[in-house]
């Protein structure tokens, strides 16, 4: 009864915040169903099979894969926002109530207790490095706690990427695994054994912990090439509609977690490959002169990746900074990111913290300019493609200020 209550006042709450103008309204939702009843997760958790996607980068991006994926069995609930702690994740079930299936993406830090009320069928582990310090903490910390949270779930089957060795520790004595050679541009983060201390050694793609067994599985699931390679040793041909390496890793790791719960491979590759656009990132929007993809970094493991798919010959490269609080206040990390290449481009610092961006910049020997405001960033640029690289706020302010300026 409680349970009930607590769904119809999160109705009428989302209702009033869309009527007022103040947003979709699934977040104050939420949060008024937890209040009125702690168990509503639990309760939308059941007679669901449910895929939890976490990690520290590509969770939105792996989300909508899967949801694609295991489409190919049903309707899916999941999140349409990205919305990943408890009351986006209660929003989203309450929204999709009696939907067998779910692929549910989940922040790191609120994955054991999730998994509580959940009782997830799968979770994938994407990747594990540093974030923001101020919130979630040292790494090797989410690390075990993580791996102390599966434990209490032996049943789930747990998609982990074993080229990251801290998803690999994470889910190394789980007794349910199918690895996946996802890739890891990051080892900053991992380079000494997060069991033992000891260094880890990399041969080639292989990596072990000096002193001890821990080392990498074989993988279950590989991509050689534009195709992936399952269990079996079939092959199926992965075309992505999203640019990078990084993508092509979450792709498999979604495919994977389709497979565990029943999909065929062919059919979850081919719907995997349909996603395009996640909440705005990857698109083209045509500003003026100027064809401006958006792309998305939240911590220097993501800034990497996203570094990388550059494209060389872009007109502009604008690099959007702010530091509000889901940013993270210490920009510390700008000096972690590899910004040494970018000759012939023309690159622009802005956002609110764009001063301290061109500082790290101009140590990297990148001529650039200075432009705080990201449009004007991007109208400052010669005419043509420009690439916009942007973190958490700094990409949700710009998204609102193209909508206004179109």
């Amino acid at each position: 009864m409680r349970g009930r209550i607590a769904l119809r006042a999160a109705a009428a709450a989302s209702w009033a915040s869309q009527k007022a103008g103040r947003g979709k309204g699934s977040m104050i939702g939420g949060l008024i169903a937890l209040k009125i009843d702690p168990t509503i997760m639990d309760q939308l958790g059941r007679g669901r099979r449910t895929v939890l996607v976490t990690g520290t980068n590509g969770k939105s991006t792996t989300t909508r894969m899967t949801t694609a994926a295991l489409s190919t069995l049903g309707q899916v609930a999941t999140q349409a926002d990205g919305a990943n702690m408890d009351a986006g994740i209660v929003a989203a079930l309450s929204t999709h109530q009696g939907v067998p299936l779910a692929a549910i993406e989940v922040d790191e830090l609120h994955l054991p207790h999730v998994s509580d009320s959940l009782n997830p069928s799968a979770v994938v582990l994407l990747n594990l490095s540093r974030d923001q310090l101020d919130r979630v903490g040292e790494i090797n910390m989410i690390e075990r706690k993580l791996r102390a949270g599966l434990a209490r779930h032996p049943d789930t089957v747990v998609i982990a990427n074993c080229d990251d060795v801290l998803v690999t520790s994470i889910a190394y004595d789980h007794p349910n695994v199918v690895w996946v050679a996802a890739g890891s541009g990051w080892a900053v983060d991992a380079t000494s054994c997060p069991r033992s201390g000891e260094p880890i050694v990399w041969e080639g793609a292989h990596w072990r912990s000096t002193g001890t067994d821990f080392q990498r599985p074989q993988p279950d699931w590989q991509l050689d090439g534009n195709e992936l390679v399952g269990p079996d040793g079939e092959r199926h041909l992965l075309e992505l509609a999203l640019p990078g390496r990084a993508n092509r890793g979450n792709a498999a790791q979604a495919v994977a977690a389709a497979v565990a719960l029943g999909a065929e491979a062919a059919k979850a590759v081919v719907a995997a490959g349909t996603v395009r656009e996640i909440a705005g990132r990857y698109r083209t929007v045509q500003v003026g002169e100027h064809a401006a993809r958006l792309l998305l970094a939240k911590n220097p493991a993501g800034w990497q990746e996203a570094l990388s798919m550059i494209e060389p010959t872009a007109a502009g490269l604008v690099i959007a900074v702010n530091g509000q609080v889901p940013d993270g206040e210490d920009l510390s990390w700008l000096w972690d990111v590899r910004f040494e290449h970018f000759e012939g481009v023309q690159v622009v610092a802005s956002g609110e913290r764009a001063t301290d961006l061109a500082v790290r910049l101009t140590y990297a020997g990148v001529e650039h300019t200075t432009v705080p405001d990201p449009l004007r960033a991007i109208a400052s640029c010669p005419p043509g493609q420009v690439e916009v690289l942007a973190n958490y706020t700094a990409f949700r302010d710009l998204n609102r200020d193209l909508e206004n300026h179109g």
